[in-house]
């Protein structure tokens, strides 16, 4: 089953929070509802507002992934390279070179975690504008399936504006989350 993101934006974190329990009153889990804001003190106030977690506002994942293809591709150029100039005919064979390409994976990976580190979050950029003006984020990952329990308990909210749809979390990392209970 795949899920879609609805964000919404709003300007009080008490009619979030209702919006937060209305729906967790039907069948969405806490798992799947997340309220970026500036406002973090007022965010953990409400109890039904889950507050994005100050590694998921960074890009660590995703700078991560870039430098681990990037380090599949130097392992891949070392391996090939060793092969080509018959560098593994030495004494030490094909240890020191596999060795070699994996210390250059790792560090790539590394590299792009660490820049990561340094940035926000991309998903979260087009937002930068209505945080900085005090407003808040309010998203959801729904199935299809519950997506009519939105449309309803929408209507019980005139003052939040959908922000638009994006791509959720994977199917299994909502599932995962919810066995080991990490909420």
């Amino acid at each position: 089953m795949k899920l879609l993101r609805h964000y919404f934006i709003s300007n009080n974190l008490d009619d979030l929070d209702l919006f937060g329990k209305q729906l967790e009153k039907e069948t969405v889990s806490p798992i799947q509802i997340h309220v970026l804001s500036n406002d973090v003190e007022g965010v953990l106030q409400h109890p039904h507002l889950y507050g994005v977690g100050s590694f998921m506002k960074l890009d660590i994942v995703r700078s991560g992934l870039i430098g681990a293809t990037v380090g599949a591709c130097v392992f891949t150029a070392v391996i090939m390279l060793t092969q080509y100039l018959d560098w593994y005919k030495s004494s030490a064979g094909w240890v020191p070179f596999i060795f070699l390409a994996l210390i250059l994976f790792w560090f790539c990976v590394w590299e792009g975690g660490f820049i990561g580190i340094q940035r926000k979050n991309t998903l979260f950029g087009k937002f930068k504008k209505v945080l900085k003006d005090g407003l808040h984020v309010f998203y959801v990952d729904l199935y299809a399936s519950q997506e009519p329990i939105l449309q309803r308990i929408l209507q019980l909210h005139p003052n939040l504006s959908l922000a638009g749809t994006g791509k959720a979390d994977p199917n299994w990392l909502v599932m995962l989350n919810r066995k080991i209970g990490l909420i």
